[in-house]
């Protein structure tokens, strides 16, 4: 007793439908590696106004950021060929994480903060000082409940690095700029 049932979409042979050769192209995340490429792209865009090579050097600033482009290029293409040899992306459980948990959008949004605020401050507070409280940010995104701990230790670390940059020629801006030094 056979149950195939000829249908209109195989042609009414009592075969399955094969699947079409773009079945699930809106489906998979092709976009995901476009927007790498998209990204590389960039790069590759703003290295071409910086110099390659330098007078006194044979590395110029433009030719790390080519590389960074070329290598974010490469792999938005890798990942779109992955995609469209059907590869899944699934979480993974890592050591102390499981995937399948949700994301922790509060300390998602602690660590994006971190990010974007010595963009926002640095000139007006100074980098050490708006660097310190990043590092506070991060650690606490990451778990940390002594923020007064990482606040400390991030300023020792950040003015250390700040007078270390200083001393090698760097202009990183005045220590804290509110106060005049």
């Amino acid at each position: 007793m056979s149950t195939d049932r000829p249908t209109a979409s195989n042609g009414g042979s009592g075969q399955p439908a094969a699947p079409s050769r773009f079945s699930g192209w809106a489906s998979r995340p092709y976009w995901l590696g476009v927007g790498v490429a998209l990204i590389g792209a960039v790069w590759l865009w703003g290295a071409s106004s910086l110099p390659q090579g330098a007078r006194y050097a044979a590395v110029g600033p433009g030719l790390f950021v080519t590389m960074a482009g070329l290598g974010l290029l490469i792999l938005g293409v890798i990942l779109v060929v992955q995609v469209a040899r059907g590869e899944t992306f699934e979480p993974q459980d890592a050591e102390d994480a499981s995937g399948d948990q949700p994301m922790d959008k509060r300390a998602f949004i602690t660590a994006l903060l971190a990010v974007f605020l010595p963009v926002a401050a640095a000139k007006t507070v100074g980098l050490p000082l708006i660097a310190s409280l990043s590092f506070m940010l991060v650690a606490r995104a990451f778990g940390s409940t002594r923020w007064w701990l990482d606040l400390i230790i991030g300023l020792v670390l950040c003015t250390a690095a700040y007078f270390l940059f200083t001393r090698l020629g760097l202009q990183l801006g005045r220590y804290f700029p509110p106060l005049g030094f």
